[in-house]
C-alpha cells in the first residue's frame, strides 16, 4: 500500500543518526528539544539504533528489572523497562504539538502510524486495549512489535517509539518488557519468516512517521 505525506503537513526534520549510544542519544533528544521549544529548530524526527541497552520509564517496577545485575539507565518518560539494541529501529519525534495536554492522542497517532508501516510489509497489526505500543495478535496469542514511551514539557515531546524490525529478541527474557508478563515480543523478521533490514524499513518508516506527525504538530 501506498504511504502519502499530508500535503499542508508542518515540516519535520529527519535526523538520521545511526548506531547512538544511548545516553548520548539522550543529550542529543535533550538539546533538540531545548531548541523546538525556543523556536530555533524545526520540529524533528531522530531515527537511530542503539547498542543493547535497558531503559526503565517512571511506572517500571522493581520484579521487571534484571535480575543477574545487567545495569539499567532510568529515563523521564513514561511506561516501564524496554530493551533496545541492534536491528530495532528507534524514533525519536521532538515536535511541538498543537494540543500538548491531549498526550493519549499523540500516541495513538504513532500507532496508527506502526500499523500503517507493518501493514506495508503485510504484517497485520492492531492496538491491544490497555496496552499502549502496536500488537501481532492471532491463534499464536499477543505479541509486541513496537513499544512507545513519550514525555512532554513546555509543549514539546521526548522520547517515542521502537520497532523490532529484526534484532535478537533473547535481552526481552531477562526483564518483563513494559510490565507486560502474559504476552510475547516479536520483530518483523521473525513474523515474515525473512530477512529484513534497517534500510529496508528506514524510508517507509521516514514517510509514515513524518505525516503523522504533521497532523498534530504546531
Amino acid at each position: 500500500m501506498a504511504l502519502q505525506e499530508a500535503p499542508s503537513a508542518p515540516v519535520i526534520e529527519i535526523s538520521r543518526a545511526g548506531l547512538v549510544e544511548y545516553e548520548q542519544a539522550l543529550a542529543r533528544q535533550r538539546q533538540f528539544h531545548q531548541e523546538v521549544v525556543a523556536g530555533t529548530r524545526p520540529n524533528s524526527l531522530i531515527l537511530l539504533e542503539h547498542p543493547s541497552v535497558f531503559t526503565a520509564g517512571k511506572r517500571t517496577q522493581d520484579f521487571e528489572r534484571p535480575t543477574d545485575g545487567t545495569p539499567v539507565i532510568d529515563v523521564d518518560r513514561g511506561g516501564r523497562i524496554t530493551w533496545h539494541g541492534p536491528g530495532q529501529l528507534v524514533g525519536y519525534p521532538i515536535v511541538k504539538l498543537l494540543k500538548p495536554t491531549e498526550l493519549v492522542g499523540f500516541v495513538r497517532t504513532l500507532e496508527s502510524a506502526l500499523i500503517e508501516i507493518c501493514s506495508h510489509f503485510g504484517i497485520k497489526s492492531q492496538r491491544v486495549e490497555g496496552r499502549s505500543g502496536v500488537w501481532v495478535c492471532d491463534e499464536k496469542g499477543e505479541r509486541k512489535i513496537a513499544a512507545i514511551g513519550i514525555r512532554v514539557a513546555s509543549g514539546v515531546t521526548m522520547h517515542g517509539f521502537a520497532l523490532n524490525v529484526s534484532p535478537d529478541l533473547t535481552a526481552f527474557e531477562q526483564i518483563v518488557p513494559c510490565g507486560i508478563d502474559d504476552a510475547a515480543v516479536t520483530s518483523m523478521a521473525r513474523e515474515l519468516g525473512r530477512e529484513i533490514s534497517i534500510s529496508e524499513v528506514a524510508s517507509i518508516v521516514e514517510k509514515a512517521i513524518t505525516a503523522a506527525l504533521g497532523k498534530v504538530s504546531a
